[in-house]
C-alpha cells in the first residue's frame, strides 16, 4: 500500500477462510486501493457459492470494489452443510488447496497477497490456520512453472502479508471477544510490519462487514458484536488494520504495502 501516491497503488489479491473475513480484517486497505483504481480481488475458502453467504459476499465486495466473489467450495469445519457434499476445508489435502489459490493467483495476477496470520487469528479458527497454511505454499509457487503447470501461466505476486493483531492493537476487542467465549490470539507488536489508518474509508469498511448479515444477526460473530457497539466505538474498533510481512520475491513492480500512520 503506498498512501502518499494514490495513483500507484499496487493490486491485490486478498485469501480468507470465510465469508466476512475480508471486510473485518482488510475491508480497508481492499476499498482505499479500489478507490485508487488499483485492480482488487478476493478468494474464499469455505461456503457453496451457491449458499446465501455468498450472495452476502457478493454484496460486500461490490461495496469495498473488489470483484465478484471467487469461492474454493469447501465446508466450514464448523458447519458441514456450508457446502453440502464436499469436505471440510480442514480435512482437504494441503497440497490440493495450495493449487487452487495457485490457479486464482494466476489468473488475477496481483502484485500483492493478503491472508490469515499463523495463528489463524485473534481467534484461532482451524479454517483461517489452514488458509494460511495454504496460502504460504501458494504464493511461493505461483511463480515456477514446473509447479501445478495446469493452473496456469505462473505469476509470482511481489509480496505476501498476514492480516493480524498486535497486544497494543487489540483494545476494547478482546473483552468483547472474551465474552461470547472467544480466544484472543494477538502476535508481540514486533511482529507487525504494517500499520495502516483505513478511517478514511469507515463507511465502506463498516457497510460491508454488515452487508454479512445473517452473520450481523447473531451475537457471537464478530459483525454481531460490532453491530450492537455505538457508533463510536465500532469505529474505533476497526480504524486501523495490522500486517505482517511473510515473504517477498522478485516480481514486476516490487510493490509493498506501507505503513500509513
Amino acid at each position: 500500500m503506498t498512501p502518499s501516491s494514490s495513483t500507484s497503488r499496487p493490486s491485490l489479491l486478498g485469501v480468507f477462510g470465510h465469508p466476512d473475513d475480508e471486510s473485518l480484517l482488510a475491508g480497508g486497505v481492499l476499498a482505499q486501493h479500489a478507490a485508487a483504481g488499483a485492480a482488487t480481488a478476493v478468494l474464499t475458502a469455505t461456503w457453496a457459492p451457491d449458499s446465501h453467504r455468498a450472495g452476502e459476499l457478493a454484496d460486500a465486495l461490490d461495496i469495498l470494489g473488489a470483484g465478484r466473489p471467487r469461492m474454493l467450495g469447501f465446508a466450514d469445519a464448523r458447519i458441514p452443510d456450508s457446502a453440502p457434499g464436499q469436505p471440510r476445508l480442514c480435512d482437504a489435502p494441503l497440497e490440493e488447496v495450495a493449487g487452487m489459490i495457485v490457479e486464482h493467483i494466476r489468473a488475477v495476477r496481483p502484485q500483492l497477497v493478503i491472508t490469515h496470520d499463523a495463528y489463524g487469528q485473534l481467534t484461532g479458527r482451524p479454517d483461517h490456520l489452514r488458509t494460511h497454511q495454504a496460502t504460504l505454499l501458494a504464493f511461493h509457487a505461483a511463480g515456477l512453472e514446473h509447479l501445478y503447470p495446469q493452473a496456469g501461466e505462473p505469476w509470482q505476486p511481489a509480496a505476501l502479508y498476514a492480516a493480524t493483531h498486535p497486544h497494543s492493537g487489540v483494545g476494547e476487542l478482546g473483552p468483547l471477544l472474551t465474552r461470547v467465549g472467544k480466544k484472543v490470539l494477538s502476535v508481540p507488536d514486533g511482529h507487525v510490519t504494517v500499520t495502516v489508518d483505513v478511517s478514511d474509508c469507515m463507511d465502506r469498511k463498516l457497510a460491508a462487514i454488515l452487508a454479512h448479515r445473517s452473520e450481523a444477526a447473531r451475537e457471537r460473530p464478530l459483525p454481531g458484536i460490532l453491530a450492537r457497539r455505538p457508533a463510536a466505538e465500532r469505529e474505533s474498533l476497526i480504524a486501523t488494520e495490522y500486517f505482517t510481512l511473510l515473504g517477498r520475491r522478485p516480481a514486476p513492480g516490487g510493490a509493498v504495502l506501507e505503513h500509513s500512520r
